[in-house]
């Protein structure tokens, strides 16, 4: 039986990922206020082994937000600043020449870059030229980064936490479909509401010194995914999560008319990964050993709204990506017997 193996009755299990929570949320409410909907969504992604990209306008806290995360864990941190002129060997590191004065002989050294940290806060990713962001694709898939022919593998956990402004399109260059695909989740981080901006105001202009503190270590956050990994998933699950994403997939069996005539491109496979894993670690946050369908159509959004290409009619009629899964998620039935028993989703089984 694996270290951690879960039953339907290991409390300790829900104690552990709750109490994590709680720490860290009551470090992070010294200094954040409200955006408990982004928070909740990075501890998912963080307890699932993912990344995430933040979206919003300036002055949303996103950056102050990530950097207060990184100090409530007690691991190594870097900010990249993203700019233009930002070169891969910036954020990968380089070999250098280096003389030994005892013998008077050079050797190659690797300089490590700002990747080789546990928690990588990507800032403004989309003002970098796609050169310099392909650099981070390796590092966040495989773990590890290839310079020259020497392959050197990053510390676990391994978190990227990147921001961009989607208000600001001249001097950008939005991500390829390719690297959004690395990412967990999409956060839309939205403005905040009356009473949580006069707390900004009241805290932001008075004397106030926050005390934050680090509350989880590298090896309980490890514990913490393998606990996640564990949690049983039904058959049931499985194939709902599957149901959403493959009638994202254009000209596939099942999918529905809409989806026909408001998307070009589709999820792939990442996407039913991680629905299940993020809803995986979101029922233990909410004190459940199971995962039901609800996990699933929470993360929906988040995990979906980065990998999915609008037609050219969607994007001139105004349609959303969130709001193409909302209509998506109102025709997938949520018990079994329904959805097996749909001749459309039949299709999709059988395909």
């Amino acid at each position: 039986m694996p270290k951690h193996e879960l039953s339907t009755q290991d409390d300790a299990a829900i104690e552990k990922h709750r109490n994590a929570k709680q720490k860290i949320t009551d470090q992070l409410s010294q200094v954040i206020v409200g955006q408990t909907h982004v928070i909740d969504e990075l501890l998912i992604s963080l307890f699932s082994r993912g990344h995430c990209l933040l979206e919003g306008v300036p002055g949303l806290a996103k950056t102050l937000m990530i950097s207060t995360l990184s100090r409530t864990l007690n691991l190594s941190f870097s900010r990249i600043q993203f700019t233009p002129d930002l070169m891969p060997a910036d954020i990968t590191g380089t070999d250098v020449i280096e003389e030994n004065r005892s013998t008077g002989t050079r050797d190659f050294r690797f300089l490590e870059g700002p990747l080789f940290s546990n928690v990588i806060l990507a800032d403004e990713i989309n003002r970098t030229p796609p050169k310099t962001q392909a650099a981070l694709l390796e590092a966040m898939q495989e773990r590890q980064v290839t310079v020259g022919r020497v392959r050197h593998e990053l510390a676990e956990p391994f978190f990227v936490l990147a921001t961009q402004n989607p208000i600001e399109q001249e001097g950008t260059y939005p991500l390829p479909e390719a690297q959004q695909d690395r990412f967990m989740f999409k956060i839309f981080v939205r403005y905040p509401s009356f009473d949580e901006e006069f707390e900004v105001a009241r805290r932001t202009t008075s004397t106030m010194i926050d005390s934050v503190e680090p509350v989880l270590n590298a090896e309980e956050i490890i514990e913490l995914q393998q606990i996640v990994r564990e949690v049983p998933v039904s058959d049931h699950i499985i194939r709902y999560a599957l149901s959403l994403v493959r009638q994202t997939r254009v000209r596939e069996p099942g999918a529905p008319e809409f989806v026909e005539e408001q998307l070009g491109w589709g999820a792939g496979p990442r996407a039913v990964q991680f629905l299940i894993i993020g809803s995986k670690a979101r029922a233990l946050l909410q004190g459940r050993t199971h995962v039901t369908c609800e996990d699933i159509q929470a993360l929906a959004k988040p995990v979906l709204r980065h990998r999915l290409v609008m037609s050219f009619t969607a994007e001139s009629e105004g349609v959303t990506p969130d709001e193409l899964v909302e209509r998506i998620l109102a025709i997938t039935p949520t018990k079994e017997d329904e959805l097996t028993g749909d001749p459309r989703f039949q299709k999709i089984f059988a395909s």
